[in-house]
């Protein structure tokens, strides 16, 4: 499965790439995700539920970001194991870009699974993994944009 995407944010491309390399708030714009924890600058390790169809599988994975150009772009790799449910692995490159007051997010991203969540098919998988990036990117997208409430 392979996808591909551009999405415009009203940020700086230095505190897009913060964002990016920020555990809390990643954690916060991953769809189904309980646990995101940062092991060193490049390693992460992650626990996520997901619903695909009629499986529900519990994903314990880890994350490594290779290819580091701060803050224009880097590879971001991973690997979940759900049990029974099955695999999933790929990753994906992100590409940074300053275009007047806004970043240009691009990414190109390749995953692979197996196991019971294989056997759904891959028309139901691409269209839930459009859906999950999608949401990403919007949860994303809105951390970086939304202004903070004011109290007092």
């Amino acid at each position: 499965m392979e996808m591909s995407g551009e999405v415009r944010i009203d940020a700086t491309v230095d505190e897009v790439w913060a964002a990016l390399n920020d555990a809390e708030i990643l954690k916060a714009c991953i769809p189904g995700c309980q646990e995101l924890e940062k092991v060193s600058d490049t390693e992460m390790t992650a626990k996520v539920v997901l619903k695909i169809g009629p499986v529900k599988a519990k994903f314990g994975g880890e994350v490594t970001l290779e290819n580091l150009n701060p803050p224009n772009s880097y590879s971001i790799v991973g690997e979940g194991k759900g049990g029974i449910a099955g695999f999933a692995k790929g990753g994906a490159d992100v590409l940074l870009e300053q275009d007047g007051d806004e970043t240009v997010l691009k990414y190109e991203a390749k995953a692979q699974v197996g196991g019971k969540i294989a056997q759904l098919g891959s028309r139901l998988i691409d269209s839930t993994s459009k859906k999950l990036a999608n949401q990403f990117f919007d949860n994303f997208r809105n951390a970086l944009t939304e202004e903070p409430e004011q109290v007092g």
